[in-house]
């Protein structure tokens, strides 16, 4: 049985839907597939996402690595195929997009300590840490082409530098910035500026994007000295993980994916194939690390293959395969 069918055949609704629909090649009106969609919608864990979210934002956090940050929620819901038009989402999206800088990205409740170079007071503001995870997650589920979006877009592609982009911070929050030299990149706002910029086809071959692609090609090459902002691509980073919440093997891959200047580079595809290295007898993964809030889904643990991670792997091969025979990833 090929990969996409068995992943086709998978118990977890989540892979089942993708799979028949990217993998498989589905229309939108298959039966088949309408009631795959059906039952993801009405999966106790998919709809407990949804209901958590209609607290947007929610507790405010302090880390944005933290897997149990609100917006690290909205972009896997966008990543599993919910859209603006699914149940309960639209009115999740209105408060997500109820709070728009002067600048033009979107903003959460925020809190940055005096001696970090904050005010200490909870206040209204972006980071290119979650600003870029927000956009994506709006433009992912369907509004593309909201002028707000747009807007939000423009403004933080306007912070690209010949080196990618840094650690970036609105006015609200002062002096702020993390742990790194000024002009250094942040390897994880270079990842998800990817993530956000290969939804806009007119961007996949831009300055922009070419040089947070080379910026993170640049740092696996010289992953043994190259750490800038406390980021590293040692062991941690090599091990298999999902979903897509910070910086690791898997989410770089996925975000270098959708460009045809990584998927002709070696690096790449040193990249690509130590990740297939790490497949089992039956060509499927088990996750190597697990976030611990997300125990209880399939990903969610180390013991067993991860049908969803499986998927996640399939489509970064497809992507890489197609650019080999000349088609657009």
């Amino acid at each position: 049985m090929s990969v996409a069918l068995r992943l086709a055949d998978s118990a977890e609704p989540w892979t089942r839907y993708s799979a028949m629909r990217y993998l498989v090649g589905m229309p939108d009106s298959d039966p088949e597939l309408m009631e795959a969609r059906n039952a993801m919608l009405s999966h106790p864990l998919v709809s407990g996402l949804i209901a958590g979210l209609e607290d947007w934002p929610g507790e405010v956090l302090s880390s944005h690595k933290s897997a149990k940050q609100q917006f690290h929620k909205l972009a896997f819901l966008a990543d599993i195929g919910i859209g603006q038009d699914d149940p309960h989402i639209g009115g999740i999206l209105e408060k997500v997009t109820s709070h728009v800088s002067d600048e033009g990205p979107f903003q959460l409740p925020t809190r940055i300590p005096e001696h970090y170079g904050g005010t200490g007071e909870q206040v209204w503001a972006w980071a290119a840490c979650d600003a870029p995870v927000i956009l994506y997650s709006l433009a992912k589920m369907g509004r593309r082409d909201d002028p707000l979006v747009r807007r939000g877009v423009e403004h933080l592609l306007g912070l690209a530098r010949e080196n990618g982009w840094g650690c970036s911070v609105s006015k609200e929050l002062g002096s702020f910035r993390g742990p790194g030299r000024k002009k250094d990149p942040c390897p994880y706002v270079n990842l998800y500026m990817l993530r956000l910029l290969s939804l806009f086809e007119e961007h996949i071959d831009g300055p922009e994007a070419l040089a947070g692609i080379e910026c993170l090609l640049g740092l696996w090459e010289r992953s043994l000295v190259a750490h800038p902002y406390i980021f590293y691509m040692g062991t941690d980073f090599r091990k298999l993980k999902a979903p897509f919440i910070w910086y690791d093997i898997m989410h770089v891959s996925e975000a270098l994916s959708h460009y045809p200047a990584a998927l002709g580079d070696k690096r790449f595809s040193d990249m690509l194939a130590l990740i297939n290295s790490k497949a089992s007898d039956e060509g499927s993964f088990i996750p190597e690390s697990a976030w611990q809030a997300w125990k209880g889904w399939d990903f969610g643990q180390t013991k067993s293959p991860s049908s969803w991670l499986g998927f996640l792997v399939a489509m970064i091969n497809g992507r890489a395969a197609g650019h080999a025979t000349g088609r657009r990833p």
